[in-house]
């Protein structure tokens, strides 16, 4: 399966990237929204799911999912955030009940989050 992972921070999308392929997962790692947009535009697979941080400088992480979703109808959805999903729903950014992971995480929960995410869309 591959994982579009998108997050602006260097160290965390590294980390991130070296605990998805420990978990065998294909990564496309991105930095930035138009990075990850520009990626999916050329790749000749599938993506089964996008990890993107929500807060970012060019566009948030749903605006990113939306334009994703235009090129990859399928695929799934899991945001994260150093703020609670409480925060981050109150603020509108995202919808009540949407997969998401607080950052930082561990790997288990990491793992077991993109799992739901991959078998619940």
């Amino acid at each position: 399966e591959t994982i579009l992972l998108v997050e602006d921070e260097p160290a965390i999308l590294e980390m991130t990237t070296a605990m998805l392929e420990e978990l065998g997962y294909s990564v496309l790692a991105a930095r930035t929204p138009g990075e990850a947009v520009r990626l999916a535009g050329v790749r000749n697979g599938r993506i089964d799911l996008l990890m993107t941080d929500v807060v970012m400088p060019e566009m948030n992480g749903r605006d990113l999912a939306g334009k994703l979703q235009s090129l990859y109808p399928d695929i799934r959805l899991l945001f994260m955030s150093g703020y609670t999903a409480d925060v981050i729903a109150h603020q509108g950014v995202l919808d009540p009940g949407v997969h998401f992971i607080q950052k930082p995480f561990a790997m288990n929960v990491m793992a077991a989050k993109i799992r739901a995410a991959l078998e619940n869309g």
